[in-house]
């Protein structure tokens, strides 16, 4: 889980946090929102295809203060209940999230080849 995220960030800015040193080593995003308020919650679920990838990002991020919006929030990294890719497929599949706006839903993404870092369509 990254933690400690500013209200303002989108799950589109996080990705691109992750992917401007990561692209290609995550399979899974998910910003957890406020769909009454149109904000995040301070927390996202991502998931790295190999520890090495996570142990980097972390080496980048945790303990810093966050880039944007002048936040004095410092991001933390930590582990989160439910872990690995067909998990966390399992656990939103179903989920109400799912009919919210595509911008609000969970995120699945390649993670090799030449499409590393492009979008897959959550299945149903």
């Amino acid at each position: 889980m990254i933690r400690n995220i500013p209200n303002k960030y989108t799950q589109q800015m996080i990705f691109d946090l992750v992917n401007e040193t990561h692209r290609g080593c995550f399979d899974f995003l998910y910003l957890r929102m406020d769909f009454r308020n149109r904000c995040n919650v301070g927390y996202a679920f991502i998931n790295f295809t190999k520890p090495e990838h996570i142990l980097t990002f972390a080496q980048r991020v945790n303990g810093k203060r966050w880039a944007r919006f002048n936040s004095d929030k410092v991001c933390h990294l930590t582990f989160a209940r439910i872990q690995g890719l067909e998990a966390l497929i399992e656990k939103f599949r179903n989920s109400k999230v799912m009919f919210e706006a595509p911008a609000y839903r969970p995120k699945l993404f390649h993670t090799e080849g030449t499409l590393a870092g492009q979008e897959i369509p959550f299945p149903t």
